[in-house]
């Protein structure tokens, strides 16, 4: 067996992981930026699984107000401080992922949180639906398909880059596209007072776009400051900032509309499947994620993505609120009065909120 030549051994070297400091699968480059990414996938879906955790600890201190005697507010009750506490956590950890990995990796994610409340139901209620069994293999399916295929984009986001991707000529055709869609469906809402539900989720999606792109420059400019390079000096931080709060007010405004006029169940999927594309796309038009992806890897990665829309769907599919069936209101044991079954029982006689053992007496009286 003869000795390599000298660009054999350093493509092999390149290749495999050896001294020199190439780009293949096992290279140094390639472990760190990977491994990046890996944490900033496990800290969004710990996040969105300790949103869905909060949220049922804070519906459980409402239930448990309204049971007492003497209502008192909410504020007051340490065990719904306590669910806040673990929103704000969560909430600050998804914020936080964005600095360390890519849009279309994180915004996915999301769906941690359907299937976190699930998971809490199966553990309070002690009923497994097959419904959650199957969205949630589907799931954790489509999760595994997206990091395996995830776009692998630097992660040193500067302010002097964003500044670029700001006047570049892809976000500036995107972002009259999306005021001119905008513009549209608001007219519809505002003046034709149309209220459907996608419509409604699409100015969602839309408004959710933009704070995405904020949210993810805020995360990876603060990372980079605290990694010893300082970017909170640079206008376009504070300009993302403002976007992302207006940005957020106004989605807050239009998601508490569609989750008044329909029902929960209806909102849940439609939005998430709404948010995440439009979150992805935006990636793909700002960040420039899956700029020298391959056409297995994008297929691979929006099958993954398909495959979550599925599972979210399922999980959420005929799992209506539980409403307590109470057939009369029991008003307690009323002096000299006999009740019957219900404050107002049906009866043929016209005079309206009479009890049935009085009828007569009121008869002969007339």
């Amino acid at each position: 067996m003869g000795i390599l030549p000298i660009s054999e051994w350093a493509s092999w070297n390149t290749s495999f992981g050896g001294p020199s400091n190439g780009s293949g699968p096992l290279s140094s480059p390639w472990y760190s930026t990977h491994k990046t990414q890996l944490w900033g996938v496990l800290l969004a879906a710990a996040s969105n699984f300790l949103i869905s955790v909060s949220l049922s600890i804070q519906k459980c201190a409402h239930l448990r107000l309204a049971c007492q005697t003497e209502p008192k507010p909410y504020y007051t009750s340490k065990l719904w401080w306590c669910g806040m506490t673990l929103l704000v956590l969560g909430e600050v950890g998804s914020f936080t992922a964005y600095g360390f990995a890519p849009i279309a990796l994180v915004a996915p994610l999301g769906y941690v949180s359907v299937i976190g409340s699930a998971f809490i139901s199966v553990l309070f209620l002690k009923t497994v639906r097959a419904a959650d069994i199957l969205g949630g293999t589907l799931a954790v399916t489509g999760t595994y398909l997206l990091v395996t295929f995830a776009p692998n984009v630097p992660q040193e986001l500067t302010a002097r880059r964003v500044q670029n991707y700001l006047v570049s000529w892809p976000f500036l055709a995107y972002s009259i596209l999306e005021i001119i869609t905008f513009c549209i469906l608001l007219y519809f809402y505002k003046r034709k007072a149309v209220k459907h539900i996608v419509v409604l989720l699409m100015m969602v999606a839309l408004l959710a776009s933009l704070t995405v792109i904020a949210v993810k420059a805020v995360a990876s400019l603060i990372t980079v400051s605290v990694k010893g390079k300082m970017q909170l000096t640079y206008p376009v931080f504070y300009i993302m900032i403002l976007l992302m709060a207006i940005s957020c007010a106004f989605q807050v405004k239009f998601l508490n509309q569609a989750t008044h006029l329909y029902e929960v169940t209806a909102v849940v999927p439609i939005n998430f499947a709404f948010f995440t594309t439009s979150a992805i796309i935006s990636g793909v038009i700002f960040y420039r994620e899956f700029q020298s992806a391959a056409l297995l890897s994008m297929f691979m990665f929006l099958f993954g993505c398909l495959l979550s829309f599925l599972g979210v769907f399922v999980i959420a599919r005929n799992k209506k609120e539980e409403h307590l069936q109470i057939p009369f209101i029991d008003c307690g044991h009323i002096p000299g009065q006999k009740l019957t079954g219900k404050i107002q029982p049906d009866s043929p006689s016209s005079c309206y909120g009479t009890l049935n053992n009085e009828d007569a007496s009121v008869k002969s009286q007339s």
